[in-house]
């Protein structure tokens, strides 16, 4: 590309000097012919007057008096009527310029002066053109590599951020040219970047919650397969497959979830189920687990309690606190629900040693933990939390208690035409 910049540059200055530097040559050329040729009989003009002067005073001329009037390489020659005529000067050689004059006495006068001159003069304007020329030309060239350089450069650089974007770095270079059309590529070229950089991000994010939500599902599952291989009574069998199809469910609808919270968080499906079903299939589920470590978990609180959510999200929410405290608590771990105001309330405690007073409220961060775990599951379940318009929050450190609070009425659904009464 800067070849091509630099022979195109090139090619229209040279093009531009032909065609004005021949046009100035031909120009110039005539204007010393013609000046020269003015300048001839303008000198022939000026002796006719001085001969003149001479006859009509002493009535003769002869050379000695004309000699000292004609200078340079001029030759005069002075045809008087009743004289002899007079010559002045050396007959220049070769092309001459002629230029004549008659006196008011009768007299002729010719003046001739080389054309050399003319030439030579005619040559030092073309040198002149010539350097003038040059000058430009190499004046172009260096305005053309610079101009090459300021675009080719940015291109290059435009190049290389393509091929990083390609290559999976996705930041941003945030460089301008100060070329319209380069900033506006560079512009779209930073915002796909950072496009990118949020779906990679998404992706990731995606696929750690994935991993972390479906855990202790899978577990649980792989439990009750375990229970169903190890019994040969049918019935203990079908109960446990049926345990079994049931986790698959809410397997499924923990995947959907997350895939829906992946691409919407506020696209939850809110409706109201009731609040007492979810807690005590979570405590049937988590049983077993608690068991095996030597704590329990229980449940207390007003009972029969509605509540506006989406019964998985809800779910995932409870299991969430209800590992955290597996993991990082101690002693019985219990649910407690209550109502406070148009809201209904879960909360999660246990008798451990709570969250450390350095974490506070920055519990619920990702990748924030106080016991080396990964800090998704407390921000995942947040998230999920928020996503059908509820929320959660650490009511209480030392010992730790976590509150979800959900929303007891139902979302007013917009009236129709047929039920507007406004609507005539």
């Amino acid at each position: 590309m800067r070849r091509r910049l630099i022979q195109s540059t090139l090619a229209v200055v040279l093009v531009v000097i032909a065609v004005f530097g021949v046009s100035l040559v031909i120009v110039e050329t005539r204007t010393i012919s013609n000046s020269a040729q003015e300048r001839v009989d303008s000198e022939a003009v000026r002796l006719a007057s001085i001969v003149d002067s001479r006859l009509l005073g002493t009535g003769s001329v002869d050379a000695e008096v004309l000699r000292g009037q004609v200078t340079g390489d001029r030759y005069a020659v002075i045809r008087l009527a009743d004289q002899e005529t007079i010559e002045v000067g050396t007959r220049p050689d070769g092309e001459v310029i002629r230029g004549t004059a008659r006196g008011e006495e009768g007299e002729s006068v010719l003046v001739e002066e080389p054309r050399s001159s003319v030439t030579r003069e005619v040559g030092r304007t073309l040198l002149i053109i010539g350097l003038v020329a040059l000058l430009a030309v190499i004046a172009a060239v260096l305005l053309a590599i610079r101009q090459a350089n300021r675009l080719a450069s940015p291109l290059t650089d435009l190049a290389e951020t393509a091929e990083r974007l390609g290559s999976g770095d996705p930041r941003p270079r945030h460089k301008r040219y100060g070329v319209p059309e380069l900033d506006r590529v560079a512009d779209v070229l930073d915002a796909s970047a950072e496009r990118i950089a949020r779906m990679l991000t998404a992706e990731r994010r995606l696929a750690a919650d994935a991993s972390h939500q479906l855990r202790t599902p899978l577990t649980a599952l792989s439990m009750r397969l375990e229970e169903i291989t190890l019994t040969d009574d049918p019935d203990t069998v079908k109960e446990e497959a049926t345990i079994a199809l049931s986790q698959v469910e809410r397997l499924t609808d923990v995947v959907e979830r997350l895939l829906t919270n992946s691409r919407d968080p506020r696209s939850g499906s809110a409706v109201t189920f009731e609040l007492d079903e979810v807690i005590q299939q979570q405590i049937a589920e988590w049983r077993p687990a608690y068991r095996s470590a030597g704590r329990a978990i229980v449940s207390s609180g007003k009972r029969h309690l509605q509540a506006v959510g989406t019964p998985g999200a809800v779910a995932q929410v409870l299991a969430a606190l209800i590992e955290n405290s597996l993991m990082h608590g101690g002693g019985t771990v219990a649910l407690r629900t209550r109502v406070t105001g148009n809201q209904a309330v879960v909360e999660v405690t246990d008798e451990g040693p709570g969250v450390p007073a350095d974490l506070g409220a920055r519990i619920f961060e990702r990748t924030i933990s106080g016991r080396n775990s990964t800090g998704i599951g407390l921000a995942v379940a947040r998230d999920l939390a928020e996503a059908d318009g509820g929320r959660l929050e650490l009511l209480q450190a030392n010992p730790p208690v976590f509150g979800l609070f959900l929303s007891r009425t139902p979302p007013s659904a917009k009236p129709s035409a047929d039920q507007d009464p406004t609507v005539r």
